[in-house]
């Protein structure tokens, strides 16, 4: 049995006024963001934002209070770090979390990735 195709990601949660940064500083390194919100594969944005900040804020308590009105992101490797089948190399995960470590007081993570369904890419999408 075949599982459904998924993307890996992290979700991280992003002060809004560094958001446009981290976003250009990521795509140099392959990595994309999808702010929850406006993800296409989100029938309605809003309301998993919603939920997926509030739920990394109810895990991580006082620890993360201070992101209680970031913005939540995917963050999906792009195509230079996909070889077919095969797992992500540990060099994008090193990539990814380096990335986020250089900005730790604008974002808050865990270093580990998720699935959601699969993003488009930036060009399938102006198609």
């Amino acid at each position: 049995m075949r599982r459904t195709p998924h993307e890996n990601v992290a979700t991280v949660l992003v002060e809004p006024r560094v958001l446009g940064d981290l976003e250009l500083e990521l795509m140099a390194l392959d990595l994309r963001v999808w702010p929850v919100r406006t993800a296409p594969i989100c029938v309605d944005g809003a309301r998993m934002a919603f939920q997926v900040r509030r739920t990394l804020l109810m895990r991580h308590g006082e620890a993360w209070e201070a992101a209680a009105h970031w913005t939540p992101v995917w963050v999906g490797f792009g195509p230079s770090w996909r070889h077919d089948e095969e797992p992500l190399p540990w060099a994008a995960h090193r990539a990814l979390w380096q990335a986020l470590d250089s900005h730790g007081q604008h974002v808050r993570f865990q270093r580990r990735l998720g699935g959601v369904p699969q993003l488009p890419m930036p060009e399938e999408m102006a198609r």
